[in-house]
């Protein structure tokens, strides 16, 4: 399996990712989270091999979930709501995304990073 690298092109997170990335001799396939949002399929896998609870996936930093009042809504939403709700915007979703063998990385945190992906 080839490593997807999901990213916002504008986010600092992001860059400061993809230069590790590049800089560590890592493979991806580069996908912009907006123009290519992950689907509801995806997400659905993906959050399920991360082991890593639902709300460790929305963007709370973000306007958009800020502007949607999220904080208070997910406690009522069921989890198919909630998937559905982050595959409909991209910018939702905590980024970058690291899709791998070797795991699923949600934001980016270089310890973990280098521990799993350079073994």
């Amino acid at each position: 399996m080839k490593n997807i690298f999901i990213e916002y092109p504008k986010c600092s997170t992001c860059k400061k990712a993809k230069k590790w990335l590049e800089e560590n001799n890592v493979e991806f396939i580069d996908r912009n989270i907006v123009e290519d949002t992950p689907t509801i399929q995806e997400l659905t896998e993906w959050i399920k091999k991360s082991g890593q609870e639902l709300k460790k996936w929305f963007n709370t930093s973000g306007l958009k979930y800020k502007e949607l009042n999220l904080k208070d809504k997910l406690v009522t939403m069921s989890d198919r709501d909630k998937i559905e709700l982050l595959a409909s915007d991209g910018m939702l979703i905590k980024r970058p995304l690291l899709i791998s063998d070797k795991g699923i990385f949600i934001g980016f945190k270089e310890e973990i990073w280098k521990t799993h992906l350079k073994r």
